[in-house]
Formats: C-alpha cells, sequence, structure tokens
C-alpha cells in the first residue's frame, strides 16, 4: 500500500545542501558541503589535446584510484560514474553498502541523494512553466491559498532562495522529533510547524532553505494533480531510462540501497542508521525531505540526468536559460554559492561545473555537468563528514588527462 505523500526535511547534522549544520547529542558538526564545493579551485588539469574516452587503460586507472580515496578518507562505501564527451562511461565502486552483512556496493546500488534531489524538483517547476501551468513570478498563495507564508513570495523565489522563508531544519527542537522515532512518517504540516521567523522581507537577500523546496513539491503536486514522485516518474524517470531513480516517498527501489552510517566520539566503527526499512538513511528524515531531498539514486543515472537537464532534453532550452540567468540576479544578494534556479553554478577543479550537492545524516552526494568538456561526473557516499568534491576533483583530473605521455597516469600505475 503505497504511503501517503510527506514532505520535509531534516537537520539532523543534516544539511541537505547549503547550510552549515551541527547538531547535539549526538554531535555531528559539519561544513556545509556546498560552501566547500564551491570554493574556487585554480588548479587546472591542462589543456585536453583531444576528448578523453572510457579506455580500458583509464578505467583501470580511475578504479585504482578511488579504491584509494575511499581508503585514504575512511569512507565507508563510495559509488561513481563519469560520463565521458563521446557517451562512453565509466562506473567505479568501492567498500560497502551495508558493513554489517558485508554487502559491497555495486553499481546498482542506490543512495540517498539529499539535495541533489533540489534539481529534479526545480526542473518539474520549469516543466509546468513551460506548459503554461505556472508563472515563475506568480505569487505562490495563487496555487496554495492556504499556506501561512508572505503572500508577496513567489514561485522564482522559492526556485532561487531568496524567499526569506526560515529553514525549518535549522530549528533546534526538529532533531530530537526527527531521531526520536525514526520510522515515522512526516507530512508538510508538522515540518511548516518548525518554520520560525524570516531571514529578511522576499526579494531583499539569499539564504538557503529547504523550507523553500518543500513548498515547491506541495505546488507542483497541486498543480500536476499528482504525487510528487508520481510525476518525477512519468516525465523524467521513465522517459529517460533512469531506472534506479525513485522518490523514497512514493516508490519502492529496483535494487539494493546503501545503509547510511554516521561517526561519532568514542566509536570506533560508523553508526548504521537504518531503521530497518528500505528507506535511506531512515523513513523520519526523508518522508520530511519531499521536494527538498526524498530521492535516491545511482551515479550512472546522476550523469544522465545531468546531461539531460543542462542540455534542453527535459525542459525547454528557454527555461534552462532562465535557470542560469537566474544566477546573475542572486548574485546581487552576495549568496553563499552562486544560484541561480535550482542549480549551481560554480568551479570544479578549475573548470565551469553545473549542478548540485547534497547532504544528510549518513549520506553526501554531489552532481556536475561540465559544459566546456561535454562530461558529467556523480559522487554518491553512505557518510556525511568527507566532502564528495575531494573524490570528483582527484577522479576529474585523472580523466581529463591526455592518454599519451599522461605523468598523472605514469604516477597510478
Amino acid at each position: 500500500m503505497r504511503r501517503r505523500r510527506r514532505t520535509t526535511s531534516l537537520l539532523l547534522g543534516l544539511v541537505l545542501a547549503g547550510v552549515a549544520a551541527s547538531f547535539a547529542a549526538p554531535a555531528v558538526g559539519a561544513a556545509s558541503p556546498d560552501e566547500i564545493d564551491s570554493r574556487p579551485v585554480r588548479i587546472s588539469a591542462g589543456p585536453v589535446t583531444a576528448p578523453p574516452t572510457a579506455t580500458p587503460e583509464r578505467r583501470a586507472l580511475l578504479q585504482r584510484r578511488l579504491d584509494r580515496l575511499a581508503v585514504k578518507e575512511d569512507l565507508p562505501g563510495v559509488s561513481v560514474a563519469i560520463l565521458f564527451p563521446d557517451g562512453s562511461t565509466w562506473v567505479g565502486t568501492s567498500g560497502m553498502a551495508d558493513i554489517a552483512t558485508k554487502r559491497p556496493v555495486t553499481a546498482d546500488t542506490a543512495f540517498a541523494l539529499a539535495s541533489v534531489s533540489k534539481t529534479f524538483t526545480a526542473a518539474l517547476i520549469m516543466a509546468l512553466r513551460d506548459e503554461g501551468k505556472i508563472g515563475l513570478d506568480t505569487p505562490v498563495v495563487r496555487y496554495l491559498p492556504a499556506l501561512p507564508i508572505d503572500r508577496r513570495i513567489t514561485i522564482r523565489q522559492l526556485l532561487d532562495h531568496t524567499s526569506g522563508l526560515r529553514d525549518f531544519f535549522l530549528d533546534a527542537r526538529i532533531d530530537k522529533a526527527l531521531l526520536t522515532d525514526r520510522g515515522r512518517v512526516w507530512d508538510a504540516a508538522r515540518s511548516l510547524r518548525y518554520v520560525g521567523r524570516p531571514y529578511f522581507k522576499p526579494g531583499k537577500g539569499w539564504h538557503y532553505s529547504n523550507t523553500n523546496y518543500l513548498i515547491l513539491g506541495l505546488l507542483a503536486e497541486r498543480v500536476g494533480g499528482a504525487p510528487l514522485g508520481d510525476q518525477l516518474q512519468a516525465r523524467f524517470f521513465g522517459p529517460l531510462g533512469l531506472t534506479h531513480t525513485f522518490d523514497q516517498v512514493d516508490a519502492k527501489p529496483a535494487g539494493p540501497v546503501a545503509h547510511g552510517y554516521r561517526f561519532a566520539p568514542g566509536h570506533a566503527a560508523p553508526i548504521d542508521l537504518s531503521d530497518g526499512s528500505t528507506v535511506a538513511p531512515f523513513t523520519s528524515v526523508v518522508t520530511a525531505a519531499g521536494g527538498a531531498g526524498a530521492i535516491a539514486s545511482t551515479p550512472t543515472d546522476l550523469v544522465f540526468w545531468a546531461r539531460a537537464l543542462y542540455n534542453g532534453v527535459v525542459v525547454s532550452p528557454g527555461s534552462v536559460k532562465a535557470m542560469f540567468d537566474d544566477v546573475r540576479l542572486t548574485a546581487k544578494q552576495d549568496p553563499a554559492i552562486p544560484y541561480g534556479l535550482g542549480v549551481q553554478a560554480i568551479e570544479l577543479d578549475g573548470h565551469p561545473a553545473w549542478g548540485h550537492s547534497g547532504r544528510l545524516l549518513g549520506f553526501r552526494a554531489l552532481m556536475r555537468w561540465l559544459p566546456n568538456e561535454r562530461m558529467a561526473i556523480a559522487v554518491l557516499s553512505n557518510q556525511s563528514r568527507t566532502d564528495p568534491a575531494i573524490i570528483a576533483r582527484s577522479l576529474l583530473r585523472l580523466a581529463l588527462a591526455p592518454a599519451a605521455g599522461c605523468p598523472i597516469c605514469r604516477a597510478d600505475r
């Protein structure tokens, strides 16, 4: 029987992507993954004389490096995919999806995406806009009249985090509520109880807030006339063949799912966060996440999603342009990270990159499309302390290195 749609998200040590957070008992302090990932990296991979491809030698070198990185960073498990310009792919895995049963991470193991989920929610909103069902600068209350928010807040301001709505994840009370009963299913009304006073008036600043995407999920359901997960399946997952991507609230996994792990002082081993269900990391946080972060996927699905999304395959080219044009608009508000309509625009090891990162207790995720190189990379891990950009940068250098006379490649032999 399908669970009733629930929408919220947590802070739990959890920052679905973009807000620094820590929680007490058990404490897990960490810097914002988006802030870490957005720091300009000026070390370039150097000129690429010919488009790189996933040759057998390069595949072997990438896997060898991933294995070393997994050990160095003490990751329970990690899965990575790189999509090359010619359409070839490399998929690498290392470590365990379930430590207790010694179940390894495989190419079809799904991981919680946390805020990378926002790219799907934003794409759905833009698709509804393409169909003339909504307007970006229309007040949200036109579609959700009973919503207790400032009546001036527009859909655009939800998408680009200029609404001023406070992030309900950051309420000091929510961690205990979520952790006390990890198997409980949350709904949006319960989450909205934790929204405090606004950061600022609509349009007068920038502050990352999961509340924005919680509401966007509700809006999409109202306008689209179906649960968020059903719409994503019909519009994106199914047509694109993303067979291992699913909304954990509305659908069951098509394959194995990784357990999420946290590390705490005084505990030598990673602590499994599973509540015994197939929901990762556990039911309360995922049903709390809704449009802000309830999706699970594999890195292979994500690299093809990045290519489709940012090349105008799933929404109109005009909508893609609008998503990136908005980066210039939010720049006036001095955002923590260059942000448009559901998209981060940063540099990854000196290469312009589009996408999103994500974090919640027990998982970290990163998806990037490199428009100049026509490549995509996705890194998923079942822990929340190590920035996946570390893995992405290292593997990207190797992926972009010239095939012949490559000192980086020789160093990895």
